[in-house]
């Protein structure tokens, strides 16, 4: 080394300066970044500075890193899951919400198929017959079907998931949801054979626009004479989900039209899987950072002079 060279070296080390103080502080803010990116990113806690922000909505969470391809194995089980997916425009909860499923159900060797119900026409958005559809649509190689919100993800792994033989299972249940505890709600989560879906002829097709036809399916599971069964033993109360959907940036069609009000708490009596009129535009195979589903394109109908709430006009 030559003289210049360590005159400056003693310089450095004589006045205590080191990189690895200032390396070791870069590693430091890095991992804060990441830190603070996770947990103000949509879906992940609460907004930054606590409570509803009014200001922009929170950024959407970095894709999940890409799973390991996983074959369905039949030494699992003999049964099968249809995860049925009602869907309209909301792409960045998909994103999370299939690989999330998929190692989900994959780590309890649950074999199960992601089914998106993407409604494509031009009427109001109606779950139940999105499930209809699912249902009619999904194969003869399941054996039974959960009804499951995009926006509703299990964060405890001692929820069951598996087939339902003693009756329709209530996953989502009123102890454990974020928002509904009433003690007859059956949405968010609802797990049923097909044989028991069947039993019900399925959901009512007039609940166009958001809400009360998990209401109006409970009144079908009584009079089946089935009874819904809820988790048992688990402790994580109202932290047992992670509710992706944000009412305030993502507000839903909850405006009742015309005889709607008057329609909405009645049984459906005549109608269900038997009259759900529909058509598929496209079925397309999917995979979402690696796990597999399919998105089906689905154009429903609707009778105006039946249910003229079916449109915004």
């Amino acid at each position: 080394m030559g003289p210049a060279r360590r005159r400056a070296a003693l310089r450095l080390r004589g006045g205590g300066f080191s990189v690895f103080p200032l390396f070791f502080l870069a590693l430091l803010l890095g991992f804060a970044s990441l830190l603070w990116l996770q947990f103000s990113c949509s879906g992940e806690g609460p907004a930054p500075g606590g409570g509803q922000s009014r200001g922009a909505p929170r950024q959407p969470c970095p894709p999940p890193a890409p799973l390991p391809p996983v074959e369905d194995e039949p030494s699992w089980g003999p049964h099968r899951l249809a995860l049925l997916v009602p869907f309209r425009e909301r792409f960045e909860e998909l994103l999370t919400f299939v690989p999330y499923m998929h190692r989900f159900l994959s780590t309890k060797r649950i074999r199960h198929h992601i089914f998106v119900l993407n409604q494509v026409d031009h009427f109001r958005f109606n779950r139940a017959s999105l499930i209809n559809v699912g249902f009619l649509e999904s194969g003869n190689d399941t054996d039974y079907i959960a009804m499951h919100d995009v926006d509703l993800l299990p964060l405890n792994e001692q929820l069951d998931y598996s087939f339902p033989e003693a009756g329709p299972f209530h996953v989502a249940s009123p102890e454990l949801h974020p928002l509904y505890h009433y003690k007859t709600y059956v949405g968010g989560i609802l797990l049923l054979t097909k044989q028991h879906y069947e039993m019900c002829n399925g959901m009512s097709n007039r609940f166009w626009g958001w809400g009360r036809e998990d209401d109006e399916f409970y009144r079908r599971i009584k009079g089946a004479g089935l009874q819904v069964r809820r988790p048992s033993g688990i402790t994580t109360g109202y932290e047992t989900f992670q509710h992706l959907h944000d009412a305030a940036w993502r507000k839903r069609d909850q405006k009742r039209i015309a005889a709607q009000k008057q329609e909405q708490f009645k049984m459906d009596r005549k109608g269900g899987l038997n009259n759900v009129r529909y058509r598929i535009e496209s079925r397309t195979a999917l995979s979402v950072a690696g796990a597999p589903c399919t998105v089906l394109n689905v154009l429903l109908d609707c009778d105006t002079n039946e249910t003229p709430w079916c449109t915004f006009g």
